[in-house]
């Protein structure tokens, strides 16, 4: 689904696209609030046919992932996981941090959480099992040059003297492997024989290094265990939701040990179902990642599971399980993760409330320089907008708690007012929205703590005078100027300019500022609609009602213009001659 810009903002799968639309479309369908308001911005569609519900799953989050649009459920965080890339194919391998996965025939080991983790790793495993890291060509036998530092720390073998076998080298690449695949215990029973069989042969030195090569490892292994009798490669995942985004914690386990763990945020979950957030996080993140486990144990049961397993089992070259265990060791697993992501999502929210503590403050910093007896709860601004008169429009922004409330933002088209009179119209303004309150009218049911209007003092007089005279001379009221910053308040001759890096002063500017966007945008509607229909006011035998009936149906004035003239006289109120005229005038008019 794409809008008016060609922009996809939805990317969905079907059997059936005509059932799906309809689902959709059809008058008295029963919709959430984000399918309203994604299927109002739909201009255009565009389908791809595919053989199978597999591969329409695989087309579908590879398109979530590429195009990212606004109204599916994605992967906030697109940045790049770093892995630990050992490039297996050379005679001489080397370990690596990268961020991509490529099909380079090398082994990738991750993602890993953050690049500092994975920074700590790569120098332990340095000292442990001491590799190159240089892109020199080197071949046994064949000398290139002098060693480089590294060598001299004991951190890589030199092979770049041409002493060292790839036999011996390859010795200390496949433990290395063997401690990323996560089997620690393998690794160290084989070291152990080493250092025995060494020390049995009077090798004391080597019997040594071995010993302190097993120690580190037994660091670096990680020492929790769970209960688990088969030692697989197995993924387990638990989602937190919160009202618009989800967090999904996924450990990694192998050999019955947490070798891993991270955390993804997706976006546009806000009423779907954890089963469908679940559907999404799989298809993109194990879309590209280099690996599958061969079981991945959830807490609910996603969408699409059959299609799902299938398509990780196809990715992986072997099969793959989704599971949602009820009970056991699997069970409170997925139990761990579920709280794992409850955990960092509540601590995002904390961080986010960061900004709620710093509007406190503004709040209070306010009342202190207003002399309000306790913080203003609710504020209202109000801005003028027009050109050199013409189209004049208000704006009502909300702010509760210092935080915009863009679901009580209001605009009011001005009908009392002639020609460019900021004063006369913000009077109106008020003057409206008091009387809808005294009415009972819901949208303006809750009164201010607090009006802000932008101007001067002639605004502010014009605000006061609307209170008094709807009977509300009660509510407080300032005026914040936009050139200097001052505050205008009533029954004081001295403007008030608020200290200029105090928390209050961001605030009222944040508000005015919001209310002046939100007036400018909608004159920017109106100048639009009347720019779209000026030229057809202007087409003989186009009144209001077929003007009305023709921008209904086709949308724009382009779209008209295109129209042949079956389409146009197939419109309600029109007729053929109707339509031939106007095809002529907007010919000419062209």
């Amino acid at each position: 689904m794409k809008d008016e810009r060609g922009a996809v903002i939805y990317v969905g799968k079907a059997k059936s696209l005509k059932q799906r639309l309809r689902s959709y479309f059809q008058a008295g369908s029963v919709q959430d609030v984000k399918a309203r308001v994604m299927i109002d911005k739909v201009r255009d569609f565009e389908y791809i046919i595919t053989d199978t519900e597999r591969e329409a799953l695989v087309l579908e989050s590879n398109m979530i992932k590429e195009l990212r649009p606004h109204y599916n459920i994605r992967i906030k965080d697109d940045k790049h996981y770093p892995y630990l890339r050992l490039s297996v194919k050379e005679q001489y391998p080397r370990l690596s941090v990268v961020r991509r996965v490529e099909k380079d025939g090398a082994r990738y080991f991750g993602p890993y959480p953050h690049s500092g983790v994975i920074r700590d790793l790569q120098k332990l495993l340095k000292r442990i099992f001491p590799l190159r890291t240089c892109n020199r060509e080197v071949a046994f036998g064949v000398s290139a040059g002098r060693p480089c530092l590294h060598f001299h720390l004991k951190q890589c073998p030199g092979p770049c003297l041409g002493t060292v076998t790839a036999e011996d080298y390859g010795q200390a690449v496949k433990q290395l492997e063997l401690l990323l695949e996560g089997k620690h215990d393998m690794l160290l029973a084989s070291l152990k024989l080493q250092m025995a069989a060494e020390a049995e042969a009077l090798n004391f030195e080597r019997a040594a290094f071995l010993r302190d090569q097993i120690n580190a490892i037994q660091a670096v292994v990680e020492r929790q265990k769970f209960d688990a009798a088969e030692l697989l490669e197995r993924d387990a995942i638990g989602v937190a939701q919160s009202l618009d985004e989800a967090c999904v914690a996924l450990f990694h386990m192998r050999e019955g040990k947490v070798v891993g763990r991270k955390t993804i945020f997706l976006a546009g979950t806000a009423d779907q179902s954890k089963g469908e957030i679940l559907s999404a996080f799989l298809a993109q993140f194990y879309s590209f990642g280099p690996s599958v486990p061969q079981e991945i144990i959830l807490d609910d049961i996603p969408a699409d599971l059959s299609d799902l397993e299938q398509v990780l089992t196809r990715r992986r070259g072997s099969r793959v399980t989704l599971t949602v265990p009820k009970r056991g060791a699997k069970k409170a697993l997925t139990n761990l993760a579920s709280r794992n992501a409850l955990q960092v999502l509540t601590e995002r929210w904390r961080q986010a409330n960061g900004k709620n503590e710093l509007a406190r403050r503004g709040l209070l910093e306010l009342a202190h320089h207003l002399g309000l007896p306790s913080a203003p709860e609710r504020v209202e601004c109000y801005d003028i907008s027009n050109i050199q008169g013409t189209l004049s429009v208000g704006s009502m922004v909300v702010f509760n708690a210092g935080l915009p409330a863009k679901k009580e933002f209001r605009r009011f088209r001005i009908e009392w007012v002639e020609g460019a009179n900021d004063s006369a119209s913000l009077h109106e303004v008020l003057t409206r929205r008091l009387a809808a309150h005294r009415a009972g009218d819901a949208k303006f049911a809750l009164l201010p703590d607090l009006i802000i209007v932008d101007g001067g003092r002639g605004q502010l007089n014009a605000a006061l005078d609307a209170l008094r005279q709807e009977g509300y001379a009660q509510l407080k009221a300032v005026a914040l100027a936009k050139r200097e910053e001052l505050l205008f308040l009533p029954h004081t001759a001295q403007a008030l300019a608020l200290p200029q890096d105090s928390q209050a002063r961001y605030l009222v500017q944040r508000i005015r500022d919001e209310a002046h966007r939100f007036a400018l945008s909608f004159h920017s509607q109106l100048r639009q609609k009347r720019a779209r229909a000026s030229q057809l006011e202007d087409c003989p035998g186009i009144g209001p009602a077929r003007r009305q009936a023709l921008l209904k149906h086709f949308g724009g004035l382009e779209e008209i213009r295109q129209a042949q003239v079956e389409e146009l006289a197939a419109v309600k109120g029109m007729t053929k001659a109707a339509a031939e005229s106007l095809t002529a005038f907007l010919r000419s008019e062209s």
